[in-house]
């Protein structure tokens, strides 16, 4: 499918009931199509000439960039991954087409340092939805014995102020809390994150399935800082 018949597929796709998951009035940049039938359309670029969409696509619509991320995604060539993921994370500007194509990054599982070596130079950004982007591809791909240490030491330099940022950051911790609660704790007695990201990393671990009932108690405690505690730990 080339760029013009992925869009007459999409208005098409939102003309049939059931197909958008919003009542919301169509617009001229966003039709509301449910994620399963973008899919479906990103696996039939990617059986052909991919590289083609990826080339021309100009996002005129939301839905181009969700179809953008997830043919990516099917890429199974490192040096084409690299490439379009860096054409493409300057584009970001949302929580959702950031942390799909992160999820959908699993070729970082297989060429884990590759992407690491591209993630520790995305980190050096200052710019919010790039720190997203190590962040979530870090708490995806790279919690294991090799990384942990590397991981929680990244998690902690990336300082953007902006909301989905500090958001990502602490998702992140709270998914290390769940898979190396020790090496959480550990770091958590020590952290310098400012407090609104260390106090909304301590609620999503309170509020994950995934963390014990034991660990939860401990970190009900830990909420809340006080000035002195605060002091102490900007000195």
């Amino acid at each position: 499918m080339n760029l013009n018949e992925v869009k007459r597929e999409l208005l098409k796709l939102s003309k049939i009931k059931g197909v958008r998951y919003s009542n919301d009035p169509i617009t001229d940049n966003y039709y509301g199509i449910r994620v399963p039938y973008l899919r479906v359309i990103a696996n039939n670029i990617s059986k052909n000439d991919y590289l083609d969409f990826l080339e021309n696509n100009d996002f005129e619509i939301f839905e181009l960039k969700l179809i953008h991320a997830f043919v990516i995604g099917n890429i199974k060539s490192l040096e084409e991954s690299l490439y379009y993921v860096n054409l493409f994370v300057p584009l970001i500007d949302s929580w959702n087409v950031n942390d799909t194509i992160c999820q959908d990054l699993k070729i970082a599982k297989k060429y884990q340092r590759e992407y690491w070596n591209f993630l520790i130079e995305l980190a050096k950004s200052k710019e919010e939805f790039k720190q997203r982007f190590v962040a979530v591809m870090l708490l995806s791909h790279y919690l294991n014995d090799e990384y942990i240490d590397e991981v929680i030491s990244v998690l902690d330099s990336l300082r953007n102020p902006e909301y989905y940022c500090k958001m990502g950051v602490a998702w992140a911790f709270a998914t290390v809390m769940a898979k190396y609660p020790e090496k959480c704790f550990e770091y958590l007695k020590k952290t310098t994150l400012d407090n609104w990201t260390y106090n909304k990393a301590i609620q999503k671990m309170i509020e994950s399935f995934r963390v014990l009932d034991e660990h939860k108690e401990i970190l009900r405690s830990m909420k809340k800082r006080g000035i002195n505690n605060e002091k102490t730990r900007l000195q």
